[in-house]
């Protein structure tokens, strides 16, 4: 059983944010963009809200803000089919009525409880549900970076390491016969009627019946019972030491090896799984800065191993800084990326198109780190790139990939752009991408008119190899569609209606809100609205793919 939808509404810094995910994801963004809330809001969903203020948990921290955490999970009757509690699996199977999809949410209304719901409609609970439910539900195992090792160095039955190896120790323990000629032992000494052991048992609490019934005289029984030793008590008393050279404890080591172990512990488990299909309870990883103390060759083997946990019954979740996670394509990989906005998190998932993007700004924001496209093309802003990402990846998925660069308004930084890739290759002794680069510029104010001009000129070959592409107005919101719209109004806006829109210069229509404007329309445009309604835009596309290697 694995999640399949995660809905989040009011936790911390996510205001609302709902999206499908697969069995191994992946979550990239700037620091403090609001990755590590959401793990923390899945642990919400399973563990509750701790011993704090709930109202600190909750957006802008504003009580009248609830919380809500809603989780679908797929392939719930296999789930329940593998539970090992009868009682507990016939409650579960009686909610799912047959349903393979069930959906469960936690609210800060009533934090203390889950809700069950199956095709929307809430399921009655009854009698020792949340038993039910914690049985049924996949493991949570969530490595923060907050985290300490001393569930490594030293576990016990109730740690996320010691339960997963409660469970290699039951698989080995219930296949070893010497431990079943134990528990046949046991009962044969404490349970069965002819023990003596059992006799002396059942003396003594007679003895005890006596006097504790001149107290309470309601008391007719007094039973002393032995139950069979559980095998997860068995690792109370575990400890690990590592030998490196030097042989010490595990929480004598750096933070390095620490994570390492741990994240090792957790491989070696999915590899006894497999082993021994035993596959039982799945196990849901949410690890945050998987790269955290790593060598990028490491990550890459961390990456390779995780990604083998979630091909069964296990998924996996990763919040990253490193480009190594996101780099190389798996199949059933998702890749979210993650922004916040005026203090709001917005979590969006990604496509094949815009992971170079991503990894261009986790490897700092530099052209050079764009190895070998087949061509640039420069943009003036954040909405350009974000409409035309989309109308590529629409409607010409198959021309030949090109990157698109964003000068952020500047005819300054576009020059800087094109020195910078141009100087990247310059190992090659001269630039591959001279006579290639386009630029698509907004139509110039009488501010940036000379700017432009002396930009022309420093670059006489660009305009000679028509490399530059002038759009015919000043913003690209005056460029798009004549196209009605009740959200929008119109698409395309008058210089009169952005002016409007931003009075004496305040930013009312700003970055973020033009960034959502630009998606809206790269969504909804239609490829014959694109090429013949924005033909500057087209033309510097049809340009830049016709002068691509």
């Amino acid at each position: 059983m694995k999640i399949s939808r995660i809905k989040i509404e009011n936790f911390r810094s996510i205001k609302k944010t709902e999206f499908t995910v697969s069995g191994f994801n992946i979550f990239v963004g700037q620091n403090n963009c609001g990755k590590t809330n959401f793990f923390e809001a899945i642990e919400f969903f399973f563990n509750g809200p701790g011993k704090g203020n709930i109202d600190e948990l909750k957006y802008k921290r504003s009580p009248e803000n609830e919380i809500l955490v809603e989780i679908e999970f797929e392939n719930a009757i296999d789930g329940a089919s593998k539970m090992q509690n009868a009682a507990n699996k016939t409650k579960i199977e009686a909610a799912l009525s047959g349903s393979d999809t069930v959906t469960f949410r936690r609210s800060s209304a009533t934090p203390k409880k889950r809700t069950m719901l199956i095709n929307g409609v809430e399921v009655p609970p009854g009698t020792g549900f949340d038993a039910a439910l914690n049985d049924f539900l996949p493991k949570f195992e969530y490595i923060s970076t907050k985290q300490y090792y001393d569930s490594v160095a030293k576990y016990s039955k109730t740690t996320p390491i010691g339960i997963m190896l409660s469970g290699v120790l039951n698989t080995i323990l219930q296949t070893n016969q010497q431990y079943q000629q134990f528990q046949n032992k046991f009962r044969e000494l404490f349970e069965d009627d002819d023990s003596e052991i059992k006799a002396e048992f059942e003396a003594m609490g007679n003895k005890v019946k006596v006097h504790l019934e001149k107290q309470f005289p309601d008391t007719t029984r007094v039973k002393f019972e032995v139950t069979a030793p559980i095998f997860d008590d068995l690792l109370k008393n575990f400890e690990t030491s590592i030998d490196d050279g030097i042989e010490t404890s595990a929480e004598e080591k750096g933070d390095g090896m620490q994570r390492a172990l741990m994240l090792a512990i957790i491989q070696a488990y999915a590899d006894f799984r497999k082993q021994n299909e035993d596959l039982g309870k799945s196990f849901l990883f949410f690890v945050d800065e998987a790269e955290l103390h790593l060598h990028p060759t490491a990550q890459r083997k961390l990456k390779n191993v995780l990604y083998s946990l979630s091909q069964d019954t296990d998924q996996v979740f990763i919040n990253t800084h490193s480009s190594v996670f996101v780099a190389d394509n798996y199949p059933n990989q998702f890749i979210f990326k993650v922004e916040k906005a005026s203090g709001e998190t917005g979590i969006e998932i990604t496509n094949d198109y815009v992971k170079p993007y991503i990894v261009f700004e986790l490897l700092g924001g530099s052209p050079s780190d764009l190895l070998l496209p087949r061509n640039f093309i420069i943009v003036e802003g954040h909405s350009e790139f974000e409409f035309l990402a989309r109308v590529i990846r629409r409607f010409y998925a198959d021309r030949p990939p090109i990157q698109i660069i964003i000068a952020n308004g500047d005819i300054d930084q576009a020059e800087r752009t094109i020195n910078a890739i141009e100087k990247a290759f310059t190992p090659l002794n001269a630039s591959i991408y001279r006579d290639k680069v386009i630029l698509l510029l907004d139509q110039p104010s009488a501010h940036t008119q000379g700017g432009v001009q002396q930009f022309h000129q420093n670059n006489a070959h660009l305009t000679n190899n028509h490399q530059i592409f002038i759009q015919p107005q000043r913003d690209i919101e005056q460029c798009y569609p004549y196209q009605p719209d009740d959200v929008y109004g119109n698409w395309r806006k008058t210089q009169a209606e952005i002016d409007a829109l931003n009075p004496q210069g305040k930013k009312i229509f700003n970055g973020h809100k033009k960034k959502q404007f630009a998606k809206f329309v790269g969504d909804n445009i239609t490829q014959v609205q694109f090429e013949k309604e924005m033909i500057i835009c087209f033309n510097a596309l049809e340009k830049c793919w016709s002068l691509a290697f």
